[in-house]
């Protein structure tokens, strides 16, 4: 028997389950058939997040980030390398506070850029402050069930 992972759609909000074995053949939803991991970073609304980081057993790694905010735009490109980097061990997305200020509240996120890590349907850690690519990747490595 195959094992599974279930992996929320950052498109659609669809959850689909994908064999483990097939998650690096760029799985598509089959709901609306987007890619669930291709290695770039997605916006969410707090709908889809909260959905994904209820039920995905992949780990999601989430930037909460305001467009005013230097650090988090300076961090952008480096949060996208290691995107790309982690693809498709690990899938990464951004929550933009400006447009969704509730989110900060019910995550009690008190400075951005924030980074939290989800998987298994529960934050598994998290991280304040802009780093590099590298330590991103780190970070990810170290926290979650790769």
């Amino acid at each position: 028997m195959s094992s599974s992972a279930k992996v929320t759609c950052l498109e659609c909000g669809s959850v689909n389950r994908v064999p483990t074995s097939k998650l690096g053949a760029g799985p598509k939803c089959g709901t609306c058939g987007a890619k669930l991991s291709d290695g770039k970073v997605r916006e969410l609304d707090p709908t889809t997040l909260a959905k994904a980081a209820k039920n995905d057993s992949t780990p999601l790694l989430v930037d909460f980030w305001a467009p005013w905010c230097g650090p988090c735009r300076s961090m952008a490109p480096a949060f996208a390398q290691a995107a790309r980097s982690m693809s498709p061990q690990a899938r990464f997305a951004k929550i933009n506070t400006e447009d969704h200020p509730k989110v900060s509240l019910q995550k009690n996120i008190r400075g951005i850029p924030a980074l939290i890590l989800y998987q298994n349907g529960k934050e598994i850690a998290r991280h304040a402050g802009a780093i590099p690519a590298n330590a991103i990747e780190d970070f990810v490595r170290k926290n979650a069930s790769l």
